[in-house]
């Protein structure tokens, strides 16, 4: 007994120094600094981060909360609204064109978006699993069109649709050329691409799968995430396109789209704030409603876009 005690006593750390770890263990001056710190930073990082999604969110609540408040209102210094004016999109449904604009955006924002995502894939799986001869210049120019303006070679384009093809004042020759490919698409889904190892294409051939088959079922189903931001990213571009409609549709109001037409709409109800401000939320809900809906795939899509050269 008197051997087990003495054994004990030696073992146990004396009163004072016991280990950090050990409950009821007491806290030294330098674990208490480093927990301060650790809050401290902490609460810096949040702050930080409720102050930016502050700054982001704040525009669009001053938009929607205008919207819903009354014609005098609007003209005052209120942020919250006496009376919840619902009314107000009902107004902007019936402006004569608004739901024309609406069916104008849909077609080409969702026509060309498909028109891209079908027609780029094959360039970008070409590019990305083909060893051909010209390959790398391939390549060069799918970036070097990246590079270069529509403003520059606006003035042919226009030529050729409205005097050689006269399809002015549609949203034709914006449509039309997606069926094409897009450089942006092609060069995205290309980096995308080269993230899949090639030994899934290997067994897929050894199976008997062809280019076209291996594409379809083998690449398709492992590419969804970057096929997705590249629908995204061209789905947003059409949908808040200006400058196309102004050059094909601006003479035509019947072929107008939501973003030029909203320019047109903010000219006649100049005074009305709360009917821009309502047309405005309208015509950037659907957009704000894809991204959360698909901000998923989105974010798996970019983030894995260009692991490899």
């Amino acid at each position: 007994m008197t051997q087990t005690t003495d054994t004990r006593s030696r073992t146990r750390p004396p009163a004072g120094q016991r280990e950090s770890g050990a409950p009821g263990a007491p806290v030294t001056p330098a674990e208490r600094t480093a927990r301060r710190k650790a809050l401290l930073e902490w609460i810096a990082v949040h702050a930080l981060g409720v102050a930016a999604a502050l700054f982001f969110v704040l525009p669009f609540v001053f938009v929607v909360l205008t919207s819903l408040m009354s014609d005098d209102q609007t003209l005052t210094r209120d942020l919250v609204p006496d009376t919840w004016e619902w009314g107000n999109y009902a107004k902007v449904f019936d402006t004569p064109g608004f739901l024309t604009w609406w069916r104008n955006t849909l077609l080409y924002a969702g026509v060309g978006t498909a028109l891209t995502v079908a027609s780029s894939i094959p360039v970008a799986y070409a590019l990305a699993k083909f060893r051909f001869r010209g390959r790398n210049l391939s390549l060069m120019l799918v970036i070097s069109m990246m590079m270069l303006p529509p403003q520059v070679i606006i003035i042919p384009m226009y030529l050729f649709w409205a005097k050689q093809l006269d399809l002015s004042g549609t949203l034709w020759p914006l449509i039309i050329p997606m069926a094409f490919g897009d450089a942006f698409s092609i060069f995205l889904l290309r980096q995308f691409l080269m993230t899949i190892p090639n030994e899934y294409l290997d067994a897929a051939k050894v199976d008997g799968c062809g280019d076209l088959k291996t594409l379809l079922k083998v690449v398709l189903p492992m590419a969804k995430p970057g096929i997705a931001a590249v629908a995204l990213f061209q789905f947003f571009y059409a949908w808040n396109d200006y400058f196309g409609p102004q050059i094909y549709a601006s003479e035509n109001p019947g072929a107008w789209t939501l973003s030029y037409g909203l320019e047109s709409f903010k000219g006649a109800h100049h005074t009305d704030w709360n009917l821009t401000m309502a047309a405005t939320v309208l015509v950037m809900a659907p957009v704000i409603l894809v991204f959360f809906f698909a901000q998923k795939a989105f974010v798996e899509g970019v983030t894995l876009t260009g692991v490899k050269g």
